[in-house]
């Protein structure tokens, strides 16, 4: 398992030729190509969306792409399975990491191969390996410790110890200093540089700009799936970069109509919910959207839970109306106007295997019933008319929610919020993962909300959606609210540039301590 510095190779590590992956409505990577060369650290950059996870999960044999080849030391593969991209040596190390936090050290290592001897493990060649892959790292960490007592710096050293174990020699690495202080993140980059002057090839995906340029050797920058930049780090600078992101003028392509905004609905007062959420303060008035900007890992989506009620306040103040508001779970939140479209919305937003009419009157069963019965005339006269409404495409109200289309399933949570009359609506990515024509429906919609007084709170990693539909934007970093822009005075650049911690016009690798870019 030794590795000895070895110059570069002539030939790249790891060769990507045009390949595409399309999903449902979406193209996730068009004709992508790229070369990474061996002993380097190859930084993949791009806003929400660009393709980075698709490309990761191809590598990986997650998922098989629609077309094209990826080369592995030279050779065309065929990487169908985890297993597949093991054996080329291959492994990916997410922000969540894999491991088993009741096992050792060692036998999160070794986990799936186990040396043996007549049928029992034996744990002298347990621990050798796993010393063996600890030394590569050059971290003292004892290999009979749980792991689960480890700091999540060090269960991630563990997690690369176990790729080396496995004799990995290009590693994925998904935005491994996400959860990391400083101090750790210089550990963990001390240990990237003595491995790749050993021979070991990085992948590195960040949203951290920062780290590019502290880290990689050359970076490779996607935009809505394509490649539009590929070049050394020397021959790199913030300015140059954010502009291969950002790459297109802002068009209106949903607009809305515009008013003047009402009395205040909703006020928020130093809301702090850690480690993701810290002191955060906003306004929304009637007929309003204010957008939620920021990368992932901001603590948008966090924010916006906490509000809901899902996840636990530990201190600040919310007035709804006016009145003071402590929301200690969903219901709470529901019975007061509140509602929630979130992220996930197959996996939080609907009962799959439920109908649309009882998935839309989940939030109004209470004035549905009668002595404890729902009043099923009363129910199909609700569903049917926002159905109608919202123009869902269903053919008929028991059709269960998992077979529509994911515009339809959007709408259908729509509804339900809807039907309870909610006087403050939060949208967390509302138009993810549906098709054009869905997203100017979603867009159609939230105008109508706005103008009969309603307020709605849109968190988007789609910054023309952002620019487009919102009339204020708060920019969030780092849990941190660190900017608000009147849509008059937003653009694309400001935006991203509140978001990474970057001035305008700042060139070159300085980029403050903080700084965060495009989970």
């Amino acid at each position: 398992m030794s590795l000895a510095a070895a110059p570069l190779p002539a030939i790249p590590a790891v060769e990507v030729r045009g390949v595409s992956k399309a999903f449902p409505g979406v193209r996730a990577l068009d004709g992508v190509s790229l070369r990474i060369r061996g002993g380097t650290v190859h930084a993949i950059v791009g806003e929400n969306g660009a393709g980075k996870s698709t490309l990761i999960k191809i590598l990986t044999g997650v998922y098989r792409p629609d077309g094209g080849e990826i080369l592995v030391d030279g050779r065309p593969v065929v990487i169908d399975s985890p297993a597949a991209a093991r054996r080329l040596g291959l492994a990916a190390i997410y922000q969540e990491l894999t491991l088993v936090p009741e096992m050792t050290v060692a036998e999160n290592i070794a986990l799936g191969r186990f040396p043996a001897r007549l049928g029992v493990v034996d744990r002298r060649r347990l621990e050798a390996r796993a010393r063996e892959a600890l030394a590569l790292l050059g971290e003292p960490i004892d290999p009979h410790v749980p792991v689960r007592r480890l700091s999540v710096a060090r269960q991630q050293m563990v997690a690369v110890a176990k790729a080396l174990a496995a004799e990995a020699r290009i590693l994925i690495m998904d935005e491994p200093t996400a959860a990391l202080p400083q101090r750790e993140i210089a550990r963990l980059f001390r240990v990237i540089r003595r491995l790749r002057d050993q021979g070991v090839t990085f992948i590195y995906i960040s949203h951290r700009l920062e780290e590019i340029f502290e880290i990689a050797d050359h970076v490779t920058v996607l935009r809505d799936g394509r490649v539009v930049g590929d070049l050394p780090v020397a021959e790199a600078d913030v300015d140059r970069i954010v502009a291969l992101m950002i790459g297109r003028q802002l068009h209106e392509f949903f607009p809305r109509e515009r008013h003047t905004p009402g009395e205040e609905v909703l006020r928020v007062e130093g809301l702090s919910a850690p480690p993701r959420v810290l002191d955060v303060s906003f306004t929304l008035r009637r007929g309003e959207i204010l957008g939620l900007a920021g990368m992932v890992g901001s603590g948008r989506t966090e924010l916006v839970r906490a509000l809901f009620g899902a996840d636990p306040v530990a201190g600040g103040r919310v007035l709804l109306e006016g009145r003071p508001v402590r929301f200690r779970s969903p219901r709470q939140a529901i019975a007061q106007g509140v509602g929630l479209l979130p992220e996930e919305r197959k996996g939080q937003g609907l009962v799959l295997a439920l109908s649309v009419r009882d998935n839309i009157s989940l939030a109004v069963l209470d004035r549905l019933a009668r002595l404890g019965v729902i009043q099923a005339a009363r129910q199909t006269r609700l569903v049917a008319d926002l159905v109608r409404r919202l123009d869902i495409r269903t053919p008929g109200l028991e059709q269960p929610v998992m077979y529509l289309s994911g515009g339809n399933q959007q709408k259908t949570v729509l509804a339900r919020w809807l039907a309870r009359r909610c006087r403050v609506l939060i949208f967390d990515e509302p138009t993810r993962g549906i098709d054009v024509g869905a997203k100017a429906e979603i867009y159609r919609l939230m105008s109508a909300i706005c103008r009969e007084g309603g307020a709605i709170i849109m968190v988007s990693s789609d910054l023309p959606e952002l620019l487009s539909m919102s009339d204020r934007i708060v920019v969030m970093r780092q849990g941190r609210v660190v900017g608000e822009l009147r849509r008059e005075e937003a653009s694309e650049e400001r935006v991203l540039n509140l978001a990474l911690g970057v001035e305008a016009g700042e060139a070159g690798g300085g980029v403050d301590g903080g700084a965060v870019v495009g989970r």
